[in-house]
């Protein structure tokens, strides 16, 4: 899909077969493209088009780099998060003159509520600088949203595990599972959100370095800003990673304690009978001399000492507070 955006431009898909690229356009936007497509606005730019596995490429040397005048960047931009299925997809750009390019194989939300307000405000796309800053500003928004997200996500499980009512801190095998699933969707969204964030700053590094940036004052201002933007997000990620760790580690705590709970149980029930059984045993055996057969008090006998042998440990554990 092919569309193009501009002050002449509304933003209408362009039939590769019988359309051309219009003169104003400063913005052309590639979704999933043809070949026809590529060719098309390779010939309206001079430049090529990065294909879908060059931007799959990770190392920095292919994601960055300036080719015949021409800006080539790639960034990771987070997706599926509303989806509950957060990933990351390659979008790539390209600057030439006043002209940007946008290749991407999916549809992050940022880049399509960006689409939609230059429709309604074609002066944001009066030139391609411009435009790319601004839609980065707006990736960067929807980074800083999920992040804030995250960390409420990240509060509320923190709330569960560490509360006030210690009932309310024993974990039955489903909560425990249900629990353990969030602290495993927060740190993948985490995960996700961290890598779009070191990205996007490295690409706003080499935005920064370059020279329709620092030719154009109002440009080099916003991405400077946009790049302190970024930085911090990058340290609030961690901090909430950090803090993640820690609730996998406390949450993993509560469940040996809930263990180790269930085993002094046992423990105290196996003390508690032992002994009762043990008396019992003696006195169900069939040996012809024992004298408590022949005693009128042998029976009361042995059910006190049944007793007795089943209370006194209780007692006794109580009293050392170990129940």
């Amino acid at each position: 899909m092919l569309r193009t955006y501009g002050p002449d431009c509304d933003g209408n898909i362009v039939d590769p077969k019988h359309g051309a690229i219009p003169p104003g356009a400063t913005w052309i936007d590639l979704q999933e493209p043809t070949r026809e497509e590529e060719q098309l606005v390779e010939k309206a730019i001079g430049h090529n088009v990065p294909t879908k596995d060059e931007l799959a490429e990770i190392e920095p040397s292919s994601r960055l780099f300036e080719r015949d005048g021409a800006l080539y960047m790639t960034l990771s931009a987070l997706r599926g998060v509303t989806e509950g299925q957060p990933a990351t997809t390659p979008i790539g750009f390209v600057l030439a003159g006043n002209r940007l390019v946008t290749v991407r194989y999916a549809t992050p939300k940022p880049v399509d509520a960006f689409a939609e307000h230059v429709r309604r405000e074609p002066q944001l796309a009066r030139d391609a600088v411009t435009v790319l800053v601004r839609l980065l500003d707006a990736i960067i928004d929807r980074l800083a949203d999920e992040l804030e997200g995250s960390g409420a996500e990240i509060e509320r499980v923190s709330g569960q595990i560490f509360s006030r009512e210690q009932d309310e801190r024993r974990i039955p095998a489903t909560r425990l599972t249900a629990l353990l699933t969030r602290i495993g969707r927060a740190q993948s969204l985490l995960t996700k959100i961290r890598e779009s964030a070191v990205s996007t700053g490295r690409l706003l590094s080499f935005l920064g370095a370059s020279d329709p940036i620092n030719s154009n004052e109002a440009a080099r201002s916003h991405v400077a800003s946009l790049t302190t933007d970024v930085s911090s997000l990058i340290d609030h990620s961690g901090f909430l990673g950090d803090n993640l760790i820690f609730l996998l580690d406390a949450a993993l705590g509560l469940i040996s304690v809930e263990q180790n709970a269930a085993m002094k149980l046992f423990s105290w029930a196996a003390m508690i009978f032992l002994p009762p059984t043990l008396v019992a045993g003696i006195y169900g055996m069939n040996f012809e001399h024992m004298p408590e057969l022949d005693w009128f008090y042998g029976y009361p006998f042995a059910l006190s000492l049944i007793v007795a042998a089943g209370v006194l440990p209780i007692w006794y554990f109580k009293r050392r507070g170990w129940i």
